[in-house]
């Protein structure tokens, strides 16, 4: 029986931060009970092209999807019970921000079957939480964080850091508060601005700029050697966990196992075949109410071109790939050789693996890696 990973996305959030380039809107007004049915709609219409398989993870993402009526998150589990088979170790994660209105749903949230919540921290300082456009202060994430532990059997945070004027000094401290808080996952990104964002047009007029590179190598680097002192060493290039907390449903992704994908914008992986839903929350529901479902295309995918994806998601990976278990050759072993030897790549057998040098460059490894390997998203 075929393991499957489910995506749930819900678009809507108070307010869209400046950094931010996901799938993400803000609307006056949102009919609960029309988006519950096209989410079960477009959820019926994917599980019926996915029969027989074993659900190993649900992950509502979105956007701000701890803004969802407990009741919807509770049918949508409910109906993809009905649909698959429910892993008895099931993992149904929900993002949510560390806000008191959204705290004060986590006994409903989990009620509703949610047994794992991603909290958006973002940073341990209200001066940085106000430049990144974060409506909480530190004081009101710490108690969210509180609530979450109660109320969660998982729980994990996210912070970003390389943020303008930050010390290494500032970060390492910040991230031993944040590793005194007793979770057993935590994501850690460096700020990135990512095109059409607010944070872009200010870097295009001069107000802002990204950690330069060695500096932002640096706090890297000084990451992984605080984490890893603690148990929480890097199974993927951003995310850390205790062994056995890695997130089930972020590694059938970077193991690339099917996953289906519901909501606007949402994507998937179907029996070879590459989904898309509408991005736009309007039109996507439109989608639905026309077709019984929000795809806007699928596109069957060559056997090389999977093979270029689990390599370029494989790599991101402490585990690194199984040369093994591509559906075709698509590995320049003479490269692989050559940055082998300059220690950016790790060989063991049949497994290639990023080395922490490797991790910092790995588009360019990949660029390298594969043959004819095609243009790299940055």
């Amino acid at each position: 029986m075929t393991e499957l990973a489910l995506y749930i996305h819900w678009p809507f959030c108070v307010s869209k931060c400046p950094y931010c380039d996901f799938n993400s809107h803000v609307r006056d007004n949102v009919d609960q009970n029309l988006w519950r049915d096209a989410l079960l709609a477009d959820l019926a219409y994917e599980a019926s092209l996915l029969p027989d398989a074993r659900l190993i993870s649900i992950f509502f993402g979105g956007g701000t999807p701890s803004l969802m009526p407990p009741e919807t998150v509770a049918a949508l589990i409910e109906a993809a019970g009905q649909h698959w088979r429910m892993d008895d170790a099931v993992e149904i994660t929900l993002e949510a921000n560390p806000s008191s209105v959204e705290a004060a749903r986590f006994g409903d949230l989990a009620r509703a079957g949610v047994n794992r919540v991603s909290l958006g921290l973002q940073s341990l300082d209200d001066e940085a939480l106000r430049f990144l456009g974060r409506a909480h202060d530190v004081a009101e994430s710490l108690a969210a964080l509180k609530t979450a532990q109660q109320a969660f059997t998982r729980v994990s945070f996210d912070l970003i850091y390389a943020l303008p004027g930050q010390t290494e000094a500032a970060w390492s401290a910040e991230l031993k508060s944040a590793l005194a808080f007793g979770t057993d996952h935590l994501s850690l990104y460096q700020l990135t601005i990512e095109p059409g964002t607010r944070f872009a047009t200010l870097a295009a007029r001069g107000e802002i700029a990204e950690a330069d590179p060695d500096y932002g190598a640096a706090l890297y680097t000084a990451t992984q050697d605080l984490t890893e002192a603690v148990g929480l060493p890097a199974y993927e290039i951003s995310n850390h966990a205790r062994p056995g907390e890695e997130s089930r449903h972020n590694l059938a992704y970077w193991r690339y196992r099917p996953y289906a994908g519901i909501g606007p914008g949402a994507h998937g992986r179907r029996t070879a075949m590459a989904t898309v839903r509408h991005k736009k929350p309007e039109n996507w529901l439109m989608a639905v109410a026309r077709n019984g479902h929000g795809l806007q295309a699928e596109e069957r995918l060559a056997s090389r071109d999977e093979a270029v994806e689990a390599v370029m998601m494989g790599l991101r990976l402490n585990e690194g790939i199984d040369r093994t278990a591509l559906s075709q050759a698509v590995i320049d072993e003479a490269n692989v050789d050559r940055l082998a030897a300059l220690g950016l790549l790790h060989k063991q057998g049949s497994r290639i693996a990023a080395t922490l040098p490797g991790r910092l460059v790995l588009n360019s490894l990949l660029a390298e890696i594969i043959a004819d390997a095609p243009t790299l998203p940055a």
